[in-house]
């Protein structure tokens, strides 16, 4: 899809139930890497989207959720280095519905 950039999301949530609903949230939005930490493919209303919903979860002043912008998504070789288990960039996949 055109406009798709890759993100990785990762967060610190100070508590357990609002760092479950995040951790629900972002699988809807993105491949789960490690324990708080997310690779998503989204164009911009989908970022909008995924912002709003962190932002009605989170404890301003208390959690804290960065979301790095890698690149194009259909272009962009992130350069990770990945020790003990092996790093894939997210590709588009058709979803059939």
């Amino acid at each position: 899809m055109r406009g798709q950039m890759l993100y990785i999301v990762t967060y610190d949530i100070s508590d357990p139930k609002r760092w479950r609903r995040l951790f629900k949230l972002m699988h809807g939005y993105g491949q789960w890497l490690q324990l708080s930490v997310f690779q998503c493919r989204l164009d911009a209303r989908r970022l909008a989207e995924l912002k709003a919903g962190i932002t009605g979860i989170i404890r301003q002043g208390h959690d804290h959720v960065l979301i790095v912008e890698v690149g194009p998504a259909d272009h962009v070789k992130p350069r990770v280095t990945s020790l003990g288990q092996a790093f894939a960039a997210l590709e588009r996949k058709p979803v059939i519905v």
